[in-house]
């Protein structure tokens, strides 16, 4: 009798096997569906990206609003009759002085154009 008790527990032993480690097992099944969430995770963040670059394209076709906004921040290009305004940073010595929120809110960023400037007629040389 106890030989028949360890022999039917070595035959569930080799049928469980499979289940659990074998190449469709519940182990492969869990990687498989960790590996789907995350390539589900990456689709979606292409598909945000493809959004945004589909609109930006749509936006440069359609008209001059968006290329005009690309000169003025990207190359600091300005129309015929305005005047580029540019804040320049505190020396470093009033830098150091200041709390740390207002350097952050203060100080402007000299490689970028002023926002609003005002139109006027630039001057000739």
């Amino acid at each position: 009798m106890r030989w028949l008790a360890v022999g039917l527990l070595v035959v569930f032993a080799l049928l469980q096997h499979p289940l659990w480690l074998g190449k469709g097992g519940w182990l492969r099944v869990w990687d498989v569906d960790r590996q789907l969430q995350q390539q589900r995770e990456t689709n979606e963040k292409l598909a945000r990206r493809n959004a945004g670059m589909d609109a930006e394209v749509r936006d440069l076709k359609q008209g001059y609003d968006a290329i005009e906004e690309r000169a003025r921040f990207e190359v600091g290009m300005v129309k015929q009759d305005e005047v580029f305004v540019q804040i320049p940073d505190k020396p470093a010595s009033e830098q150091t002085a200041l709390p740390p929120t207002e350097k952050r809110a203060g100080a402007a960023n000299p490689a970028k154009p002023a926002v609003g400037a005002a139109p006027a007629k630039p001057a000739r040389h």
